[in-house]
């Protein structure tokens, strides 16, 4: 299973990888290059950057994938070339704010609006800030985002 960490110059792309369902880190803010690198080897991730310096550090290899271009099509483009990641892998199976992964079920004691409930949607909470959440419009769209990602670079 694939599981990355986005410098600061890729957090969009790792909002996407969220979306997917991959467990993705996020570099903390003024995070130390070498602290970053180490980081990615400790916990088996791929550190996704397009910063050259740190894929040019010792260790670097195998451990970190250089990213070019400034768009989101360009990054999802050469991801799909080097690690083929199913961008239908799980989707929205983790918070986008936090990778934590999503539980089955309201959190004890959140408000769920009674249209969510009339129309039987499932419902979902985050163990760590027991907020509720559910499918709406917002994941539709990026669902059908993920899905043409799917079909332009299958897995």
């Amino acid at each position: 299973m694939l599981r990355f960490i986005c410098d600061e110059m890729l957090l969009r792309l790792g909002k996407w990888l969220r979306a997917a369902g991959y467990d993705t880190d996020m570099a903390a803010a003024g995070i130390a290059d070498r602290a970053l690198l180490a980081q990615a080897k400790g916990e088996g991730r791929i550190l996704l950057t397009r910063d050259r310096k740190i894929s040019e550090m010792k260790g670097a290899d195998g451990r970190v994938l250089l990213l070019h271009g400034n768009q989101l099509e360009t990054w999802v483009l050469q991801l799909a070339g080097e690690l083929r990641p199913d961008w239908l892998y799980r989707p929205f199976s983790r918070r986008l704010r936090c990778n934590s992964e999503l539980l089955p079920g309201p959190a004890r004691g959140a408000f769920v609006p009674a249209y969510v409930q009339e129309e039987h949607h499932a419902v979902y909470h985050c163990p760590r800030c027991s907020r509720s959440y559910w499918h709406g419009g917002h994941v539709q769209r990026m669902r059908c985002q993920l899905e043409r990602w799917h079909t332009m670079y299958p897995p």
